[in-house]
C-alpha cells in the first residue's frame, strides 16, 4: 500500500515541484493538495494521509496551528514543514514535526526526507539504532541506544513512552531509559495489539492501564497500575480503547 501524502501550500509552483519529486518515489502517492487551512482539515479527514507537507504561512494563516489540528486528528501523521520562515522551527518541533525544509529546498533534500519515511516501513529489526531482539518469534526486547550506552529493555515491562524536549523517555517497571529515537521509530517496533499511540507525545502499554479519566474537552488522563506515571490520550483514541475492550 502506498504512503499517502497531502500538500498544503499556497504557491502552485511549489506544490507542482513537490508533487513531481514525490511521484518519482513508487512508495508514495499524492492523495490531496490544497492552499488553505480550512480545506486542509477537510481533505485530511477525507483522505487520511500518512504524510503532510505544510507551509508555515498559507494565505496569511498559521501553518503551525494547522499542524496542531491535524496531529490532534491523527497523532501518527508525519508533518513536514516546507517554508521560508526559520523562526518557527522550535515551535514546529514542539509538536514533533518529522522534518523542517527551508525554502528554497533542493530535490536532494526532499528525497532524503522521503527516504527516511520509507525506511520506517522496513520490517523491525533491520534498522540501525533501536532494534528488536526476537525470541521464539516474539518481540521480547528493545535495544535502546543512548549517548554512551546500549540498554536492553524488556518490552512487556514498558509502561509508557514519552517524547519531550527532543528526547524520548521509556518508562518501565524496572526504571526509565532515554533515547534520541522518535516515537514513530519506536512505534514501528512494538506490537500494535499491546501498545497504542495515545497522543502525539505518548505511547502506552494497554495491559498496564488502571484508569482513564477526563482531563479536558478533547483529552483524557491515563493512570497506570504502578500508581506513579500518567499519560495523555485523545478522545479519538479513548473511543478506540473502549471498542477494543467492550
Amino acid at each position: 500500500m502506498a504512503i499517502k501524502v497531502m500538500l498544503v501550500e499556497d504557491e502552485a509552483g511549489i506544490r507542482h515541484i513537490l508533487r513531481k519529486i514525490i511521484e518519482k518515489h513508487t512508495e508514495f502517492e499524492v492523495a490531496a493538495e490544497c492552499d488553505e487551512m480550512g480545506q486542509a482539515i477537510v481533505d485530511f479527514r477525507l483522505h487520511k494521509p500518512d504524510v503532510v507537507f505544510l507551509d508555515i504561512g498559507i494565505k496569511g494563516q498559521n501553518g503551525v496551528e494547522c499542524a496542531r489540528i491535524l496531529t490532534d486528528l491523527d497523532p501518527k501523521v508525519k508533518i513536514i514543514f516546507a517554508t521560508a520562515h526559520s523562526e518557527y522551527m522550535s515551535e514546529a518541533f514542539e509538536i514533533y514535526a518529522f522534518d523542517y525544509l527551508m525554502k528554497p529546498f533542493s530535490i536532494e533534500r526532499v528525497n532524503k526526507t522521503l527516504d527516511r519515511i520509507a525506511a520506517l516501513e522496513i520490517p523491525a529489526g533491520f534498522e540501525s539504532g533501536e532494534k528488536i531482539v526476537k525470541t521464539e518469534k516474539r518481540r521480547d526486547k528493545l535495544l535502546v541506544k543512548g549517548k554512551e550506552s546500549l540498554s536492553f529493555v524488556d518490552i512487556p515491562d514498558i509502561i509508557l513512552i514519552l517524547r519531550e524536549n527532543n528526547s524520548t523517555a521509556i518508562y518501565t517497571e524496572k526504571g526509565s531509559f532515554a533515547t534520541s529515537a522518535s516515537l514513530a521509530e519506536i512505534e514501528q517496533k512494538l506490537d500494535p495489539e499491546q501498545f497504542l499511540r495515545s497522543h502525539k507525545s505518548y505511547i502506552i502499554n494497554l495491559s498496564k492501564i488502571r484508569k482513564i479519566e477526563p482531563y479536558g474537552r478533547w483529552t483524557y488522563t491515563v493512570h497506570f497500575q504502578t500508581g506513579k506515571e500518567t499519560a495523555l490520550i485523545t478522545a479519538e483514541k479513548y473511543e478506540e480503547i473502549k471498542k477494543r475492550f467492550l
